[in-house]
């Protein structure tokens, strides 16, 4: 399981972190650009704007320079009040109107025959005296039209996009993924890296400051979690020997006082009674070693199996004891439910859930076992009310029955079990039952 943890974490890492890292530097990147070019754009077409009526203006000032000057030789032109193919129209005015009037630039639209519609033009008007007389002109300079500028320089300004995240793309897949190899071959090898099995720590051949430096900060914190894991697991062994060995030979020289027979019978129960206690502490430690291998991910066996069948065997060796307790059990297979996982474990969380719901059931009680296609629900007849969720996972953890002789590890083992490969298990009280179900999310 571990294996299949660290391949598809690596192969998220590799294909769909690198591609989640490249497109949300690409996003970034690709809004920017899109605002910068957005502002530029809309910056450059006023200047250029601007600059393309400071010339229209030139030549209508320059124009109108003309024209005066032509009015002091050829007095028609004085009487042209329309616009022809000379672009002006002159007309008489008062004189207080024309003392008012100063040069004014204007944009209007003008009928022109060619196009025959309405086009933009630069219009020019002033005023001017001559002989005593006082006239307006008007001066008029076709322009570009706005809308045609404004399209064209979309156009370039939408190619220019995307000939710039174009070039980011290719930059950020042929550039940029070579000079980030050195690190995603690092970070392939600390998520293969498994404490107890790999030798060597991970290395990464590169000139980067930066990645060096990471190398030393992964190496220094593994080396420390390598060490650490050893002691825990010497402490483990050591535990192991150490308690059960004391515990065996306090049982066997209690029972062998007891097959004597020369001690009272008020002896005799409490010898009873301290080796059942001694039984109880030996599974305590049982379960507490147990849960410890599980937590520091001791189990390397991961094989495909059946929990059918694992859920048979567990009720053909509790056939027995569900007898003893006058408990019906009843199974419903909706579907074959095959999982990898070590069969050690597979094991325990089954016969923790059946045994349990057996154990924690009321006289002539029921217990069903339902196996769907990616779960497994184990329900049983309740004694009282609902358990408390929040807390019926944690260790040591005891329901109202104060008789019981579990050791309140139960639960708890399974749980880290299912933390360990990523199971969702739950529990829920329905229709006067206590109901526990695990999801399964690597299902074959």
């Amino acid at each position: 399981m571990q294996r299949l943890k660290s391949n598809r974490f690596t192969e998220s890492v590799i294909n769909g972190r690198e591609m989640k890292l490249l497109n949300k530097s690409l996003k970034y990147l690709s809004v920017s650009i899109l605002l910068i070019v957005t502002i530029w754009s809309i910056i450059f077409y006023i200047n250029m704007l601007d600059e393309i009526h400071d010339s229209i203006d030139d030549g209508l000032e320059n124009y109108k320079v003309l024209i005066l000057q032509k009015a002091d030789t050829d007095s028609t032109i004085l009487k042209k009040n329309y616009f022809d193919e000379s672009n002006y129209a002159i007309r008489e005015v008062e004189e207080k109107l024309a003392i008012k009037m100063k040069d004014r630039y204007s944009d209007t639209l003008m009928y022109m025959l060619d196009e025959d519609d309405l086009e933009p033009v630069r219009m020019l008007t002033t005023a001017f005296e001559h002989q005593g007389h006082f006239y307006e002109l008007r001066v008029i300079n076709s322009m570009v039209e706005e809308d045609d500028l404004i399209e064209d320089l979309f156009w370039s300004v939408f190619w220019l996009y995307v000939i710039l995240v174009v070039s980011i793309i290719l930059i950020n897949n042929i550039v940029l993924r070579k000079l980030w190899q050195p690190f995603y071959n690092f970070l392939n090898q600390v998520t293969r890296f498994r404490l107890g099995r790999s030798r060597e720590l991970p290395d990464i051949n590169t000139d980067v400051k930066e990645f060096s430096m990471l190398k030393n900060a992964v190496n220094t914190l593994l080396q420390h979690s390598m060490e650490t894991y050893q002691q825990q697991k010497q402490f483990i062994e050591n535990a192991s020997h150490e308690l059960q060995t004391p515990l065996a030979i306090a049982t066997s020289k209690l029972e062998l006082l007891l097959e004597k027979g020369n001690i009272e019978n008020e002896q005799a129960e409490n010898i009873a009674q301290v080796l059942q206690i001694i039984e109880r502490l030996v599974r305590l430690n049982k379960s507490l070693l147990l849960l410890t291998k599980i937590e520091n991910k001791q189990f390397f066996d991961q094989q495909n199996i059946s929990l059918n069948e694992v859920i048979k065997q567990t009720l053909l060796d509790l056939e027995e004891f569900a007898t003893f307790k006058n408990t019906a059990i009843e199974v419903h297979e909706e579907a074959d439910l095959t999982v990898e996982m070590d069969p050690a474990l597979a094991n325990i969380i089954v016969s923790n859930l059946i045994r349990n719901a057996i154990f924690h059931n009321m006289p002539h009680g029921q217990v069903r076992v339902e196996i769907k296609t990616d779960a497994l629900t184990v329900s049983n007849t309740a004694k009282s009310g609902p358990l408390e969720a929040d807390k019926i996972f944690n260790r040591f953890y005891k329901s109202t029955d104060k008789k019981s002789e579990g050791t309140g590890l139960g639960l708890a083992i399974m749980k880290a079990i299912c933390n360990l490969y990523d199971f969702n298990v739950s529990y829920y009280f329905f229709e006067s039952k206590h109901c526990f179900e695990i999801r399964f999310n690597n299902v074959k």
